[in-house]
This record gives structure tokens, sequence and C-alpha cells, in this order.
């Protein structure tokens, strides 16, 4: 009972080897040698007939049964591998994992989705294809002629792809090269048949294609054509017999994106076709089952982005959807078309032109010292069938190509990597949807390697334009490398990053002074981003993602020195010759204050709170921002008067009072006296300038004839609390300006008294009233005793010597004769 117990605990069987180290299998106690030998075989690739297994020194017959060299009481055996391949003389070399298991591990890197559809669209732009098709096809074709009955499973539903380019040689020989990307010798390449087009795994078996003069097949399996043979390829010209006589098998490639019998004959097709027959059953490649939902779910997910597809490919300008039913019918669900400036159709192409030879330059190490840069308009339409809708964007796109020997360090990764430092930046100018207008608002920058990497927080860079670059990526195409996540030492995450700091700053730059000569050219036609638009353009420094934020000092010390500032009079100019004005425009004080600054020549700009923000942030070394401010406008008006109407004036003294800068108001112009004239402030406070500030205790009605002396009062009442603070400001005034008290109305009262009499007589005639002489009224006198009565009780000597007592009582009759007043005396001088 105690055997067969120990028995039935399964044994673990341990293979030591100097080079593979250790493998472990967990096996029945009936297992052989032989079938470990299989084991072992299956995972490294030694033929069992190489392999010697040895255990506690002996050397172990095939036949041998595992359960027989279990210690007793341990669950697990050692044996020593061996191999004739692996010590002393015999087969070395490293081998390849089987191609179905290579192909696994792509797809598992590799994610399912429409990225598989950009693969292909990028194959196509680097054959230097103008249209991509691709079409569901559910046509079951005929099973009798095929090459093997085997073949019959994948003659029915299949995703076919079309483009207008013919296949080289090299691409007949790297679509073979499994992981060898061709792009590596041609830079510009980007991918083409590398491992991004073995991600059509995920949804068939057996891809084939058709281009030129052949037609081939791929079969990873390598079960369809013969013992490891993966694939078969037939020439029109040579294996037309056979082509002809296999008329099943051929017919799927035949009466589609215009192959015909013609092409037969003609022994060449004009394009490639791609066919991809779906997978109905799980395979050992991939278990994924494909069906219309998930095709069209693949369209679905193309549509998601469809309207940037196109924006930096330069030979790709037309992609379409297609659908063709079991039943026969075929239509076009989707199209995203790229057409050219409507006022320019040659912008496009000379741009690329341009482009192109730069390219070449930087590959043939021809020296230079500047960034190529290449600006042009392209015009987006996605039309949606099924929808029934139609949108059109414009786009506003700079293209950069880094010069050979500006920055030794990317030069040398290009060399290395076979790179090419460009980059493409692309401004939103519109969107022409007919539901809503301001779709732009919600625009979010991406980044693109070519074509757009897929959506989500990764791609997102924050700024107000799309980035797409020559970027070294993850090896599942999705995102960006960068140091610190992949790895310090990575020479493609360095790459992006000096990538990103040389190349991004100056097209960015030239993408915004391009759009402003745009404006500025076509000021009557309809460019359609406004002057201020432009605005819209500048990175907000806030939103910018950290990885992407290194590019904004850069870009912000070159543009700062340009005029790219729209003033308030519709011109352009430089920072440092524009003064800000943070004013509401619509108030009547701003507006004042700015069209007085601009007469007097100044450039007023009022700019968006984020581009505030950079100018804060960013002006530091070139000298001080300069801000519309009381003290500015004040500097302004000491400098060049102001000669405009009082009621502009006023306004101009509120807005210079706003800071409670008193002192610094000496010089204008601007002080209101209620005889309706202005004088400058000044800083002289002998009695004869002072100019007053009437109260209800001193009611103006107190000093008739003395209206240049006075503060006008009509002025608003926070002027009125600002000048009073300016008569008492800091203890000792700084200004002229005075507010009333006993003494100063004295003075004021004796003022008027002497003009009236200047000859000092004890007794003076009275006219009341009487203008000419200046005569005050007879109501004056009877308010100025109730003055007297209320402040001077005490003490009337500071009126000494004026005429102030009526000899008769002052009855209302009497106002039309004239009165005597005789003088107040004082006590002393009426005893003498």
């Amino acid at each position: 009972g105690e055997e067969k117990e120990k028995r039935a605990v399964l044994p673990w069987v341990t293979v030591r080897h100097e080079c593979i180290g250790l493998r472990s299998y967990r096996v029945s106690p009936f297992t052989s040698v032989q079938d470990v030998k299989q084991l072992l075989y299956e995972e490294t690739n030694l033929p069992v007939k190489e392999q010697r297994l040895t255990h506690n020194g002996r050397m172990l017959d095939n036949s041998v049964q595992i359960g027989t060299l279990v210690p007793v009481g341990s669950p697990e055996v050692s044996v020593i591998l061996e191999g004739r391949g692996l010590k002393g003389g015999g087969r070395f070399g490293q081998t390849t994992p089987p191609l179905v298991e290579f192909l696994k591990d792509i797809l598992r890197r590799y994610p399912e989705g429409g990225q598989i559809l950009k693969e292909l669209i990028q194959n196509a732009e680097d054959a230097g294809a103008t249209e991509v098709k691709f079409m569901y096809d559910e046509t079951e074709y005929g099973a009798e002629s095929l090459w093997s009955p085997d073949m019959a499973q994948h003659q029915g539903t299949a995703l076919y792809v079309y483009n207008d380019a013919v296949f080289t040689v090299e691409d007949w020989n790297g679509i073979q090269e499994i992981a060898r990307s061709r792009k590596r010798e041609d830079p510009l390449k980007v991918g083409r048949f590398g491992i991004g087009f073995n991600s059509v795994y995920h949804i068939t078996d057996v891809p084939s294609i058709f281009s030129g003069d052949q037609i081939a097949m791929l079969d990873p399996h390598q079960t369809l054509f013969g013992v490891n043979e993966s694939g078969q390829c037939w020439n029109l010209k040579s294996d037309i017999k056979e082509i002809t006589e296999l008329a099943d098998q051929f017919a799927p490639y035949f009466g589609m994106f215009g192959s015909s019998d013609q092409t037969i004959q003609d022994g060449h097709f004009p394009g490639t076709l791609f066919r991809f027959p779906l997978r109905m059953k799980p395979s050992q490649l991939s278990g994924n089952i494909y069906n219309k939902e998930k095709v069209l779910e693949l369209f679905e997910s193309f549509k998601a982005d469809a309207d940037t597809v196109l924006l930096f490919l330069k030979s790709v300008q037309k992609i379409s959807l297609h659908v063709h039913e079991s039943d026969g019918t075929e239509r076009m669900l989707f199209q995203v078309t790229a057409t050219e400036n409507t006022d320019d159709k040659l912008e496009r192409p000379n741009a690329l032109k341009i482009l192109g030879q730069a390219i070449d330059s930087y590959s043939n190490s021809v020296p230079s010292s500047a960034i190529t840069c290449v600006t042009y308009q392209l015009n987006i339409e996605t039309q949606d069938e099924t929808a029934k809708e139609t949108q059109r964007m414009t786009w506003l796109v700079c293209n950069g190509v880094g010069g050979r020997g500006m920055c030794a360090e990317l030069d040398s990764l290009a060399d290395d990597l076979k790179f090419m430092p460009s980059i493409g930046i692309a401004l939103p100018l519109t969107l022409f949807n007919r539901e809503d207008q301001g779709a732009t608002s919600g625009f979010s920058g991406r980044a693109f390697c070519f074509l757009p990497l897929p959506p989500g927080e990764e791609s997102e860079t924050g700024l107000p334009v799309h980035v797409s670059g020559f970027f070294g990526l993850t090896d599942n195409r999705r995102s960006i490398k960068w140091r610190e996540v992949d790895q310090w030492r990575d020479p493609a995450a360095l790459w992006n990053e000096l990538l990103i700091i040389t190349v991004i700053p100056r097209a960015y730059f030239t993408l915004i002074i391009e759009a402003i000569n745009r404006v500025q050219i076509k000021k009557d036609q309809d460019f359609p981003l406004s002057p201020t638009g432009i605005y819209r353009a500048w990175p907000d420094p806030k939103l910018v993602k950290s990885r992407w934020k290194p590019i904004l000092q850069p870009l912000f010390d070159e543009l700062l020195q340009h005029q790219v500032i729209y003033s308030l009079s519709e011109s352009w100019v430089r920072v440092d010759q524009t003064v800000f004005s943070e004013l509401d425009t619509d108030d009547g004080i701003s507006e004042t204050v700015i069209n007085y600054l601009q007469s007097s020549g100044m450039q007023v700009a009022k700019v968006p709170s984020a581009v505030d923000f950079v100018l804060a942030a960013y002006m530091t070394q070139s000298g001080e921002v300069r801000k519309v401010t009381p003290s500015l406008l004040r500097q302004v008006i000491r400098k060049s008067r102001h000669t405009g109407p009082s009621q502009e004036k006023l306004l101009l003294l509120e807005f210079a009072l706003g800071d409670a800068n008193y002192s610094d108001l000496i010089g204008l112009e601007l002080l209101p006296l209620q005889d309706e004239t202005f004088i400058t402030f000044s800083s002289s406070v002998t009695e004869k300038d002072a100019i007053y500030i009437a109260s209800d205790e001193y009611p103006r009605s107190l000093y008739p004839g003395l209206e240049h002396r006075f503060i006008l009062e009509s002025i608003k009442p926070s002027v009125m609390d600002s000048l009073k603070k300016a008569a008492k400001c800091r203890g000792r005034p700084c200004t002229q300006l005075q507010v009333l008290n006993p003494e100063r109305s004295a003075r004021l009262i004796k003022e008027i008294l002497s003009t009236a009499w200047p000859a000092r007589d004890f007794k003076v005639q009275w006219d009341p009233g009487n203008r000419e002489l200046k005569h005050p009224t007879l109501s004056w006198l009877k308010m100025i005793w109730k003055h007297l009565y209320i402040y001077f009780a005490d003490d009337l000597n500071t009126f000494e010597d004026m005429p102030l007592i009526p000899l008769v009582p002052l009855e209302e009759s009497t106002h039309t004769e004239s009165i005597r007043l005789i003088k107040m005396l004082n006590v002393e001088q009426v005893k003498t």
C-alpha cells in the first residue's frame, strides 16, 4: 500500500545543463527517457538523437522509465544533459524559434484594432501610393480547382486592402524577411513590411499579395505548400498556365479594384492588392475568430481619428472603406481625402520637393547650418456615407528637417538608428462643420509618428497643434520611447528628446510666423484664422504635458523677438514695442486711456491670459513687459500733453489716480477747477497757489468769485475722495490741494472782502450784489454771520478790520438802497 501511495505522487524530473540551465517537467512514473528527450527538443531544438542523459554518472537508455530512477521518499529525480552539438565537435549555431512562435510573440505585442489598418496605410505611404482602399468582401469563391483541398477554407470572406503603388524587388524580399525591417536602409520607410505588417495575423492565417506581375501567399503554419514551406508565389507571365488551370484558386484576385481579365493578358497589375481571408477557426497562431462585426469594428476604430490620418502623409491622399455583401451589392461606407490649398494648388507639391531635397542632403551628409522648414495649407474632407455627413477642415502644416552638423549627438544617433530628424506640426484653421461652429475649441494636440498614435493619455501633448516626428517608438508602436520610462540608455529614447528640443521649436516658430504672414496677405480674403485667433496657436505653458515642456523656452525665445503681437490699431508689433492692456475695453475710461496712448504714438495690445502668462514667464531676459497702468499714463501725459475735451481729461484723471500715488501727479495738467478750466498739479504750497476742496462745513457758496481757487464740484464722488486723499497725503501736502479749515476759510473771506473794498476805510459803501464792483449779496452776509457764529463764536479776532457790520438791520426791503458797513474793531481799538 505504501509503495502505491508513493507512486501516486507524480515525480518531477529536473534536467541540468551548463548552457541551457535547469529545466523541470512533471511527468508520470511511466514516462520514458525518450519522452523526456522529446520534451527537451520542443524547448531547445536539440534533436533527440543528439541528446545524452546521465543519472549519477551513468548513461540512460531511451527505454528507461523515470519512476525507476526516483529515490525513495523523494518527489524528484535529477539528470544531466550532454549533447553532441553542445560539447565536443558537432552541430552548433543559434536557432530561431519556429515561425509560428515568433509571430505569436509579435501578435502579443501588437494590439489588434485600428492600428492594423494604420500599419497597412503606412506600408502604402512608404511605397509612394496615393490612394488606399479597404474592402470587407463576403464573396464565396469556388473550391474546385485549387492548389490543394486545404485551400478551400480560405476562399471565403476576406478583408482586401488595395493601394496604387507596385511592389519593388526590395518589397518582395522585405515581406519575406520577417523580423528585420527593410526600413533600416531607407530611414524614411517607417516599418515597411517590418514587424508592423505581421499584425495582420490577428485577422488571418494566410495573407496573400498581388502586385505587379506576382501573386504570393504566406503560410506561417507551413501546412499548405509542403513541409517547412512558409509560402508560395506565382508569376503572371511564367506561371500563367498554372494560374489559368487553378481558376478557382486565383479568382479572388481578379475583378477587384481594377484588376480584370485584361490584367492577366497584360501580365501586370498596376497596384498592390492584399487579401486577408478571415480566420474562421482558432489556429496555432491565434485564437482570434474574425467575422463581419469585428471587421466593421476595425473600420469604426479607423474612423475615430480618420480626420487626421492624412495630415502628415506625403503620398497617400485618399483612403476609403468599402463593403461587398454576399448578395453582390457593393457600397462605400466612408472616405477621407486630402486636397491642396485652393488658392495655390502648387504650394504643397513645391514644399514637399524642397523638403525632399533637404532629406536627401541630410542622408548624404551634406552640412547645413539651418533647419529647413516648409509650410502649406491642407484641406481634409471626411465623408461618412452611413451618417450622410461631410466634414471639412483646413490645416496649416509646417514640416521641418534638421541640418547636418547642427547637433553632433543627433547626427550620430541618426546614423546608428537610421532615423531622420524630421518633424511636422499642424495647426487647425477651421472646421467647416454644418452643425457646430466652434468645434476647434475642444481641440487637443496629439503626437504622431507620421500616423496618429493610438488615442489616450499617452499620445496627448497639451499643445494646441498636432506634432508628428520621426520618433523611436516602443516595440508595439503604440507610444514614444522616453528615457525614464523605457531605459535611460536607450538610444531611441535619447533621440526622441533631442529631436523634440532641436527641430520642434524652429518648425513651431515658422508655423506661427507663416500663419501671421497669411493673415496679413489675405486681409480681405477668407483666411480662416482671425489675427487674434493666432494666439490660439501659442502653447499654454500651464497645459503642456511635462515631456513636451522643453520646447517652450527655445520657441518663445525666438517668437518674442518678432512681430507676433496684434495691436489694437491692427498692426503686428514686437513685444518690446507694445504696451499691454488688461483693461476692459468696453468701459469709457479704458477706451479713453487707450485712445490717448495710441494718439501719442504708442502701440497698445490686448492679449489672452495664456499669452499674458507667457510674457510674464519668458520675457525675463529681454527687458520688462510694459502694461497700461496709471503710472504709464502719467509718464506719457507729462511728456506729451493732453489736448482733448475736458470730458476726456476727467476720465484720464480718474485712471491716473487709480494707484493712489499722489506725489506722481505733479506736472499733469489735469486738475479740474470750478471755473471749468484745468491747471497743472504742482508741489508748490504757497497760499496763493492753493486749490481748495469745499465741504459741508465750508460750502462753496461762502466764497463767491473764487471759482478759480476751487476744485470742480461736479466730478465723480470717487475722484473727489481720491483728490481729498491727495490733499492730505502723508501728513504734508504733496500737491497744491487743500481741504478747508477755519483759518483757510477766514483767509478766503478776507480775500473776497478786500477785493470788494480794497481801500480799507472804516466805513464802506455797500451795493449788495453789484457784479461790477464785486460786492457780495445780502444773503451772503447773512451766511457769513451764521458761519462766524458756528466756527468763530469764541474769537472773532481773525476778522479784525473786515467790513462786516451793517449800520442798519438787514431787512429784505432795504436791499435796493446802498447800505453802509463798518469794520469790526477789537476792544483795544474801540477804547482808543
